[in-house]
């Protein structure tokens, strides 16, 4: 992702799908390390993912 909020955009495509797939986490993982920091909005938007996590309302997946 080259974005300037690429956890966020990443975020929105599980939203989307309603699932949090490998691919999709590994990316967020890659971003995480290689940004070293996390901004506000995509702070957000992981909180946001882990409540709908939680709701069970966003499934993880072992695959898509």
């Amino acid at each position: 992702m080259k974005s300037r909020y690429g956890i966020r955009q990443l975020v929105e495509k599980a939203l989307y799908i309603k699932r949090l797939t490998p691919d999709i986490e590994n990316a967020i993982n890659s971003e995480l390390t290689a940004q070293g920091h996390i901004s506000d909005i995509d702070y957000e938007a992981l909180e946001l993912l882990m409540a709908e996590m939680d709701a069970g309302r966003i499934k993880l997946v072992p695959s898509f």
